[in-house]
């Protein structure tokens, strides 16, 4: 990922563009500071599709057979 500042990619934004679009990002910069990044539409909309909680659920191990055995040895003594 390359950094450039401000009034560069001003002057070059159709090369960044490009870049972008082939799959490699560009940070810009103002003033020294991480300001905005610039990635291709098609990383943008993955990126964005967030799934809902319902969706993480419904994607988790539904059986038991497929949880780990639980250790069933005794813990410890402690004198108290």
């Amino acid at each position: 990922m390359q950094e450039i500042q401000l009034r560069d990619a001003k002057a070059c934004l159709s090369a960044i563009v490009d870049e972008a679009v082939s799959g490699a990002a560009s940070v810009i910069t103002r003033h020294g500071k991480r300001e905005a990044v610039v990635i291709g539409y098609q990383e943008w909309l993955r990126l964005s599709q967030v799934p809902s909680f319902a969706k993480l659920l419904m994607l988790a191990p539904d059986g038991v057979a497929e949880l780990a055995e639980r250790d069933r040895t005794l813990a410890r003594a402690v004198d108290l």
